[in-house]
């Protein structure tokens, strides 16, 4: 996986990102409401009391800051680290680690918001964090069941690791046609990776399908989210044309539009306290 290209794409789609993104948005929200009755169910959690639960927050791949900003809402901790591998990042999510940093309930301070660029398979985060958290973000992994690892010593020994990521029928249609894609894991395989340093309270996966006018659309949409981190070819005239053709002659839905799968996978896992 070559984290500099990765960077650099995203990068470049920072300021298109947020409005093509419109599956990793509701992913966002829903991971948060997932997070919420997951936490009520399983602790008794009530929304009031989130704050006291999640003091100190972190959350890898931040990026645009779409799911930040739900985070500061919703869990208005104490502190919450930023991190993204891209570094131009920050300029998206400068306003949440100014001043203006939206203000937590009355009588409290404001949330100390920080970003953190780098790689997060390679960062140390803080000692005794109570969530680590992370929408559309794990897919780009080298190694998950080591990040998982790193996870678990930074944790509180009741700490969460609630993510989202993407599964096996992820953007099929481009890996079908091109040979070329990210190596999912399916929902299964990263519990199991879980398994030794986590208690999985919860694991859900849904198949969510877009609609284009033209497989151009596609390609267009890819590359303003940045996703297209991990492909190298030129696209030539003819390789453009029979990926065109391709793509309509296979996807085509019913009202004559060309589709694109995502695979979202959502799972919320408890650090299992010290034997």
């Amino acid at each position: 996986m070559d984290k500099q290209l990765i960077a650099e794409r995203f990068a470049k789609a920072r300021s298109t990102y947020t409005r093509e993104a419109r599956v990793q948005q509701q992913v966002a929200g829903k991971m948060m409401r997932i997070l919420t009755d997951v936490l009520y169910s399983a602790e008794h959690i009530l929304p009031e009391t989130l704050s006291a639960r999640f003091r100190h927050i972190v959350e890898f791949g931040c990026g645009t800051g779409s799911y930040s900003r739900i985070l500061l809402q919703t869990l208005q901790p104490d502190t919450l680290l930023l991190n993204d591998l891209c570094r131009e990042m920050e300029e998206c999510v400068g306003e949440l680690c100014s001043a203006q940093a939206i203000p937590r309930k009355e009588g409290s301070t404001e949330t100390e918001v920080r970003f953190l660029p780098g790689d997060a398979e390679s960062l140390d985060f803080p000692e005794y964090t109570d969530l680590i958290t992370s929408c559309s973000t794990l897919q780009w992994f080298n190694d998950p069941e080591a990040f998982f690892l790193r996870c678990h010593h930074a944790l509180a020994k009741d700490g969460i690791l609630a993510f989202s990521t993407f599964g096996t029928e992820n953007m099929h249609q481009i890996r079908r046609l091109t040979g070329h894609g990210l190596d999912y894991l399916p929902a299964k395989r990263l519990q199991q990776l879980l398994a030794p340093h986590f208690d999985v309270l919860h694991a859900e996966e849904e198949i969510v399908s877009l609609s284009f006018t033209t497989p151009q659309a596609v390609l267009k949409h890819l590359k303003q989210t940045g996703v297209t981190g991990t492909e190298k070819r030129i696209w030539t005239r003819g390789r453009l044309q029979r990926f065109c053709e391709e793509y309509i002659r296979q996807f085509t839905d019913a009202d004559g539009n060309v589709t694109l799968t995502y695979h979202p996978i959502y799972i919320i896992a408890k650090n299992k306290k010290p034997v």
